[in-house]
């Protein structure tokens, strides 16, 4: 515990003084050297092998091609909860300052123009399945946020936090496209643009629902949500497992966005009352832990590879385990994986490595995907030993 509590301060005193702002590992498309090139920056390819160029490259190409670095919504929501965490074990008015700084600054953030509240990132990104604008709002995104917020109103019991929680189900509701089943079942879309079946965005679009309807107790928030849990707990394997989406490049199953899938589908499972999914529950619970960390604690990153060894699984792993109920049966494993975790990934400066590879390490560090995944997880890890 000492050990985490170090390796924490080190970690908030780098993110304090970089005021939350960095860049990210997909954020290669806001290079100015590379805007500044028409022909190419229009084309699919050349963006498809510009971001994977940046996102794979042990070196740093952002500034000598002109990235700056700032602020990504997700990611200030990660450190929301992260504050509100900290500050339910121990209320410090510098958490509660950060908890209104930051919340004020996500709001201002929304992306404009939607039903709803929503959020984007903020760069333009290239996947293999739909190109995302920067600002573009997706359903992952908007969902950590609208916890934060409502984590956030919990605490300060300022309105407008709430308020804005509660719009961001409009957006999720009337914005994202659906994927139907012979049921009436359905999967969101990742954003309005795409009509991908990604079971891990899905569920948590049903997750956003479920922690709005504990304000408003809205009936069809919850209708809605198990529609979306149904769907992709149809899509379960018999192993307990999930691939990524339902696409034939989708088919991989992974460390971390297994995690996501049962986080999501307990909260609503917790919320409604309704035990139907507890099965599911239970096997890809099961198959997780079985699965994807080794006995020395390396959080491997797909279900037959350790490598690349990606920090968001170990820090979902303490995120999943808390919000599932089960941390104190797990904790020998917790402590092993975190300890790993900072042994291994964790720079003199607090900051931690994005991943590791067999032959390399990435070493940049990443404000979204590392820095802000890693002070969310150790705010769960407190906030479980202060509940002892």
């Amino acid at each position: 515990m000492a050990d985490f509590k170090n390796s924490f301060q080190k970690l908030k005193t780098y993110c304090e003084k970089e005021n939350f702002k960095g860049w990210d590992p997909y954020d290669g498309l806001n290079s100015k050297l590379f805007q500044s090139m028409p022909v190419i920056s229009k084309s699919r390819f050349f963006r498809l092998v510009w971001i994977q160029l940046f996102k794979r490259s042990p070196i740093n190409l952002r500034q000598i091609t002109s990235v700056e670095k700032g602020y990504n919504a997700k990611g200030l929501g990660l450190f929301i909860t992260g504050y509100c965490n900290l500050y339910k074990t121990d209320p410090q008015p510098e958490y509660l300052e950060k908890i209104n700084q930051l919340s004020q600054q996500v709001i201002k953030m929304k992306s404009e123009g939607y039903s709803g509240a929503c959020w984007g990132y903020n760069f333009d990104w290239q996947a293999r399945a739909f190109f995302q604008p920067k600002g573009m709002p997706t359903v992952v995104a908007t969902t950590f946020i609208t916890e934060a917020l409502l984590e956030a109103y919990k605490i300060t019991k300022n309105s407008q936090y709430l308020d804005t929680a509660k719009s961001a189900t409009q957006f999720v509701l009337k914005d994202l496209n659906r994927t139907y089943d012979k049921k009436g079942n359905f999967s969101f879309s990742y954003s309005p643009l795409d009509k991908t079946q990604v079971f891990n965005a899905s569920l948590l679009g049903a997750k956003l629902l479920s922690l709005v309807y504990e304000f408003t107790k809205e009936e069809n928030l919850l209708t809605e949500a198990k529609k979306a849990v149904q769907y992709a707990a149809n899509f379960q394997q018999k192993n307990g497992a999930w691939s990524y989406g339902t696409l034939p490049y989708h088919q991989w199953v992974d460390n971390f966005h297994t995690g996501y899938n049962l986080e999501c589908i307990y909260i609503y499972q917790k919320i409604s009352g309704d035990t139907s999914f507890t099965k599911h529950i239970e096997k890809g619970l099961d198959y997780y832990l079985k699965t994807f960390f080794t006995g020395e604690g390396i959080p491997k990153y797909y279900n037959n590879s350790i490598f690349p060894i990606d920090i968001h699984a170990p820090a979902q792993l303490v995120v999943t385990l808390s919000k599932l109920e089960v941390f104190k049966e797990n904790k020998e494993l917790i402590d092993r994986v975190l300890h790993w975790t900072v042994e291994n990934m964790q720079s003199e400066k607090g900051f931690f490595q994005y991943q590791k590879n067999k032959y390399f390490n990435s070493n940049i560090p990443y404000m979204r995907w590392a820095q802000a995944w890693m002070f969310y997880a150790f705010s769960y890890y407190f906030l479980e030993a202060n509940d002892r």
